[in-house]
């Protein structure tokens, strides 16, 4: 776990032209603060303390604007840009090298116990406002446009793979 707490900072400063330090980071940034509490929360999640995980994650989106539930699977060097307001449902399943901005919800359509929330590929860009709701997949390098809206999967379009509203 702690080569992700490295990663994070990395990737911080490699995704935020106006990060200009580790430690500011480290001090400063609600994305990466709700991403580590997410990992610990994930863990807990993962080793039977529900309990604990679900009033940790309280505490982080408290603290931070942003709720991440312990039971969503995300990948390595995801980074909440200005995140207030993000909403990670908790069947959600993030891939590697992804960016989201503020007031995205990852939600569901419908009350089930199964997979109801969005599976989200590997480097894709996640712009504000977007919203993604149900059980649907966003693909591999797509790139999400600032306030749309997706509700059913869609085919790769174009090598840019961005979606329409």
């Amino acid at each position: 776990m702690a080569i992700h707490f490295r990663e994070d900072l990395e990737n911080a400063i490699k995704r935020d032209p106006a990060a200009r330090s580790r430690l500011e980071v480290l001090l400063v940034y609600p994305g990466v603060h709700a991403v580590w509490g997410y990992r610990w929360a994930n863990f807990l999640w993962r080793h039977h303390f529900k309990l604990a995980a679900r009033i940790h994650m309280a505490w982080v989106r408290s603290v931070t604007g942003i709720e991440i539930h312990p039971g969503a699977t995300i990948g390595r060097r995801f980074f909440i840009d200005h995140g207030m307001g993000v909403v990670i449902g908790e069947t959600s399943e993030i891939g590697d090298d992804v960016l989201m901005y503020h007031d995205v919800t990852l939600g569901a359509r419908e009350f089930s116990h199964e997979k109801r929330h969005p599976t989200i590929g590997n480097r894709v860009i996640l712009g504000a406002g977007a919203r993604i709701i149900g059980d649907i997949k966003v693909h591999d390098d797509a790139v999400v446009p600032t306030n749309a809206t997706i509700v059913k999967d869609h085919a790769a379009k174009s090598k840019a793979n961005y979606y329409s509203i």
